[in-house]
């Protein structure tokens, strides 16, 4: 890691199961990363607003409730209206197939489904974010 990377974990709309994202969030920041969990039942607004606060390099989005395709583009525009289009995006839950490829059109960088392993999630995370600095478009 070419330096401590600063991770927003959210949970964006009503969905009330959050271990998921606190097992990741854990997991992040026993790889290394300095990780900003905002807790359960945050508005795109927030979400969005936590990392311009937190100076982040990147936000992960877990969502089990469905509204991924209402939520997430939300958030990614959210972003971009603040200058931070090139903050990392990656979305964990449940999202069935068909919907990753449109997420990753909308911009999110990686979809994790139930099943990946956390060093790789950490270990992706820790290459884009590397690549991103690499190319020097870094926050």
């Amino acid at each position: 890691m070419r330096r401590p990377y600063r991770v927003v974990v959210a949970k964006p709309g009503l969905d009330g199961h959050d271990r998921g994202a606190k097992v990741i969030a854990r997991a992040l920041r026993d790889a290394g990363f300095e990780v900003i969990y905002t807790g359960l039942h945050q508005t795109p607004e927030q979400v969005v607003q936590a990392a311009v606060q937190e100076d982040a390099d990147a936000v992960g989005l877990s969502l089990l409730s469905g509204a991924h395709l209402t939520l997430v583009p939300k958030v990614v525009d959210g972003l971009r209206q603040q200058g931070l289009a090139d903050v990392v995006v990656l979305v964990g839950g449940i999202i069935p197939d068909d919907d990753i490829a449109a997420l990753k059109a909308l911009g999110v960088a990686e979809v994790f489904t139930p099943g990946a392993s956390l060093p790789s999630i950490a270990g992706w995370l820790e290459e884009a974010l590397d690549r991103r600095e690499e190319a020097g478009t870094g926050v």
